[in-house]
Formats: C-alpha cells, structure tokens, sequence
C-alpha cells in the first residue's frame, strides 16, 4: 500500500466523520428551537455547535489519536504549546452559526489537516444539501452527494463574459469600492465556507474578504481550492501560513480561479490603498 492509498483511507474516514457531524447538526436544526448563547468575543453558540464539536473531537481522537487538534469551540491552546505542532487537526464544528440561526441552510462542517503550517487536507460538508467536499494533496478535490460516490471537480477553465464574485451575506464598504472597479461582474451571495465550493467546483471565480476570519474557518477551504487548481493569496499575493503565532486571525485574502483573475484583483487592491484594510 502505497502513501497515498493510506492517507485516502484516513481521509474517507474523516469525510464520514464531518457527515456524522452534519447529521447531528441538521437532526438539531429540524427538530429544536434555535436557542443561543454568546462567547467572549460576542459570537452566537448553539446546541449544535456543541455537539458536533464533541462528535468530531472524540471521533478524531480515536482515530488518531497521535494528532493534537485545534477547534473554535475548545479551550484556547497558547501559542507556546503548539509552535512545535508539526500535523494537526484544525476544525470548526459549525461554520455559518449565524446562518444556522436565520435558518438560511447555509452552513457547514469543516475539518483541516494541517502539515508544517499548510492545509494538505480539508472536507466540508453541508448538511442541508446533503453535499459533501473535500480535497487532500496528491488526490484532487471531490464532491460527494446524497452520500453517494466522490465525483472529481475543478475551479472553472472558461471565462464568462461577467466576472462570478462571492460576497459573504453582509457586504462591507471597502469591498464594494473594489466592486466598482471592476467593469463587468456578477455578484453571488453566500454564507460561510460554501464560498470555497462554490469556486472549487466552478460555480463562481473569485472571493474577495477584507474582513477579520479565524483560521478554522477558512482551511478546509484553502485546501479544497488549491487541490481544485484555484489560488488563495494574502494581499501581498503570498499564500496563507497557519499557526504561525499566538493570533489565529487570517489576514485579508482573496480566493480566484487562476491567476489572470489573481492578479487583476491585487492590481485593484494595490490601486486603492488608501482603503484601510
């Protein structure tokens, strides 16, 4: 059995374990009262965050049980106990609870594996939809749905006349000074990080975020692009680095197809930087 063939049977397991978890969340979804509380940092916490983030952990735990995790709804590990994480776990339960709550069905599950501070594996699931995505290194990216077999997808390799830009529900000012900039566009709304599938499978070309974003919410996704043959680049256009220090805050960013697109939006940013980013 070769590297590859053990890592896809690791990775198969983990696309189950973020169905599981999708399964507990859309059970909580259908059958409960949407009942809240907030964290620290003012964001909304659900029943169903809770336990699909002690499915996942205690799945993973068996599964691997070598592997340290990092979850947006664990107890915080200082920097100085997992600088020396060479491969880890990263994942965020419940992905869009905002969403959850507004009962827009546009949330997800996500599940990195993180190699020397790079995602080489991610897998989001979305419950509603009952579709599943995933990408690892040397493999490609998938789509699985209606829990059926993994079907191989890549970022789109023509150009439409309109440029197919994701916005998250609530559309910031600076980003829509960069919109006006760009001549022909088609704006496409969505939640959390079905914004990565989107452009994976092709359904859309670019994602502009001039916002703050955790590291958890954006790895799985990191990775199902990059294996799909898409880019994501700082602003600086340098590819994104993960648990390089105490902040697991991610830095602006933007998401393309390719690289014409790619460099057409950091011309604009670069044009417009009187904008505080």
């Amino acid at each position: 059995m070769t590297l590859i063939d053990k890592n896809l049977d690791l990775f198969e397991e983990i696309v189950e374990v973020s169905q599981g978890a999708g399964e507990i969340i859309l059970d909580i979804y259908e059958n409960s009262n949407h009942r809240h509380t907030f964290k620290e940092d003012n964001s909304p916490l659900t029943k169903a965050d809770t336990e699909s983030n002690k499915f996942i952990v205690n799945k993973l735990k068996k599964i691997t049980p070598h592997l340290p995790l990092l979850s947006e709804e664990e107890k915080r590990i200082p920097f100085n106990n997992r600088s020396s994480w060479k491969e880890y776990w990263l994942i965020d339960p419940l992905d869009g609870t905002k969403e959850f709550i507004k009962r827009n069905g546009e949330f997800t599950v996500n599940i990195a594996l993180i190699r020397n501070n790079i995602p080489v594996f991610g897998v989001i699931d979305i419950p509603v939809k009952k579709q599943t995505y995933w990408g690892a290194e040397g493999i490609g990216s998938f789509i699985i749905k209606n829990n059926k077999k993994s079907e191989k997808i890549y970022v789109a390799n023509e150009s439409k006349e309109k440029m197919r830009i994701l916005s998250s529900r609530s559309h910031k000012g600076d980003e829509r000074i960069l919109l006006k900039k760009i001549n022909d566009y088609k704006l496409i709304k969505a939640g959390s990080s079905l914004k990565f599938c989107l452009i994976a499978s092709g359904e859309a070309d670019a994602y502009i975020r001039l916002g703050p974003t955790s590291e958890w919410d954006i790895a799985a996704g990191d990775a199902i692009v990059r294996f799909a043959g898409g880019i994501i680049v700082d602003l600086n256009n340098k590819g994104l680095e993960y648990n390089k220090g105490e902040s697991l805050i991610n830095p602006n960013f933007i998401v393309t197809k390719d690289r014409v697109i790619k460099e057409k939006l950091l011309s604009i940013i670069k044009e417009t930087q009187g904008i505080t980013y």
